[in-house]
Formats: structure tokens, C-alpha cells, sequence
């Protein structure tokens, strides 16, 4: 490791705190209701990436563990993180406009939306002999959106791509572009790219993220009360309002302690629906 990276990750205060007040403070802003040695793999995560864990750079995400039968958080990388990465090699030379195929109208599970057929983004990188090098990127919004599933398994869009069909695409196209741009950062999707697919799961062999259909619910739990529901739906929407959880982070640690109606994972997914951008 460089000095230079020694001294950028001196030099970041969230690293020089006292690791228990670094986690009395993650624990009750950034991610609030999450466990501790999850917080503590995204603290030793930022450590050893040279990163401030106060930017919010990985996100704890809860999924499926095909040996646990159950869900497993998981830190995934958020868009902010490559963007990062890229900025900090010195040889990011930008990034193009998204450019949108044409509009397709469809319903879905009784759903009506437009959406863009495909989103391309281009990223450009300085290459060692002095040139540009061009890494087009193509997506295409239904091989990208995340479904609302439910009890009906419904194949109709969740809320934030139903509200936002361009900008959820573009933000998917942008992450891939910059992998492909900057390999060496990683290969690991976003959160916004892993958003809503409740048919991925990890490969507990491999470690990896895979597709495979699993139940949506755990039988063995019982219902989460209506009751319980709506005294916690004003705590849930200061979460998502605030930028310190998603609907999809909210949903799943839910699951895990009861079955939730269609209805009820829809409420919380409209709770996310916003003007404008999220915090990320």
C-alpha cells in the first residue's frame, strides 16, 4: 500500500474516532436497527478501502442465503462508491448523458407503465499512452427492474421503478459502465442494481450472487399484526425520508421476523416514492 493512500485514510476523520463511538454513531444515523457485526464488516470494509464510512459508500443488504435457508445481510457497494473509485484514479475522463431507446407502454400484473426500452451510457477513461478510451454500456429496463413480488408474485414494477423508470435504468447503466471502465474496482453489482431481486440469492459455496426462485415468505413465521404494522409505519417513513434506510432494507429485516401481506410490502414501497432523488 502507497503512503499516499496511508496518509488519505489518516486523514478522514471517521477513522480516527474511537472505534465504540464509531459505532454508537453508525448504529443510531446511517444504519439505524442494523446488527453490530454487520456494522463492524461495513467499518472494516471503508478501512481497508481508504473510505469514509460517514459518506455512506456500501449499503447493508439483506438476502438470501441458500445454505441458511434464510436471509443474510450483506454489504454491497452503492453507486457513490465506484463513482469514487473512478474520481480517485486520476484517469476518469467522464461520463456521457444517458441516451434512452425509444418509449414501450405495457401492463404488468395489471400495471400500466412507460418505460425505455434500453438506457446507454458511455464512461471514458485516460488511458496510459495518453488516449481516451470509450466503455459504451447498453441496459435494458426489463432485464434491470425490480419486480413488487408479494404473496400474488406480482411481475409489475415496485414503486421506485414504477415512479422513476429513466432514472432507476440510468443509475443501473452508469454502475456497470464504470465496472466495466474501472475492472479493478471490483465486480460486485450495487444495491441499486440488486434492488427488488427477490429471486437472487448467495451461493454459500461460492460466495457469489446467483438466480435461483426461493419462497417469498418463511412458513414457519407467523403474520406480522396489522397493529404492529401501522405503529411503526411513521418510524419507518422518517427512515426512508431521512436517507438512513430503503423500502428493500426495511422489507427485508421485516421478513425475518413475520410474514407480510402484498399490501403491506407495497405501503412501505410507496413510502420511497419521492421528487427527485434519494439520498444515497
Amino acid at each position: 500500500m502507497s503512503k499516499e493512500i496511508i496518509l488519505k485514510k489518516e486523514s478522514l476523520p471517521s477513522l480516527a474516532m474511537d472505534e465504540a463511538e464509531l459505532m454508537n454513531v453508525l448504529r443510531n444515523s446511517l444504519y439505524p436497527g442494523a446488527k453490530d457485526e454487520s456494522i463492524k464488516l461495513v467499518m472494516g470494509y471503508c478501512k481497508a478501502s481508504g473510505l469514509d464510512v460517514m459518506q455512506k459508500p456500501v449499503h447493508i443488504v439483506p438476502m438470501y442465503d441458500g445454505k441458511l435457508k434464510a436471509l443474510k445481510d450483506v454489504i454491497m457497494p452503492g453507486i457513490g462508491l465506484y463513482r469514487t473509485q473512478a474520481s480517485r484514479s486520476d484517469q476518469y475522463a467522464g461520463i456521457s448523458e444517458p441516451d434512452f431507446g425509444d418509449d414501450v407502454t405495457e401492463t404488468l400484473s395489471g400495471v400500466t407503465i412507460t418505460y425505455p426500452r434500453w438506457c446507454k451510457i458511455t464512461v471514458k477513461r485516460l488511458m496510459t499512452n495518453g488516449s481516451i478510451a470509450e466503455f459504451p454500456v447498453k441496459e435494458f429496463w426489463k432485464e434491470n427492474y425490480a419486480v413488487k413480488g408479494g404473496q400474488e408474485k406480482s411481475i409489475a414494477p415496485n414503486a421506485m421503478w414504477h415512479k422513476r423508470p429513466y432514472a432507476q435504468l440510468a443509475k443501473c447503466a452508469e454502475a456497470l459502465a464504470l465496472r466495466k471502465a474501472f475492472p479493478e474496482f471490483g465486480a460486485q453489482p450495487t444495491s441499486d442494481e440488486m434492488e427488488g431481486k427477490m429471486d437472487e440469492y448467495i451461493d454459500h459455496n461460492t460466495g457469489e450472487i446467483v438466480t435461483k426462485q426461493k419462497p417469498e415468505e418463511n412458513p414457519g413465521l407467523a403474520h406480522y399484526s396489522q397493529a404492529k404494522f401501522d405503529a411503526n409505519k411513521a418510524s419507518w417513513k422518517n427512515l426512508i425520508d431521512s436517507g438512513r434506510q430503503d423500502a428493500a432494507a426495511i422489507i427485508g429485516k421485516l421478513k425475518m421476523v413475520g410474514t407480510l401481506t402484498a399490501e403491506q410490502i407495497e405501503e412501505i414501497e410507496n413510502m420511497e416514492v419521492v421528487e427527485g432523488e434519494l439520498m444515497q
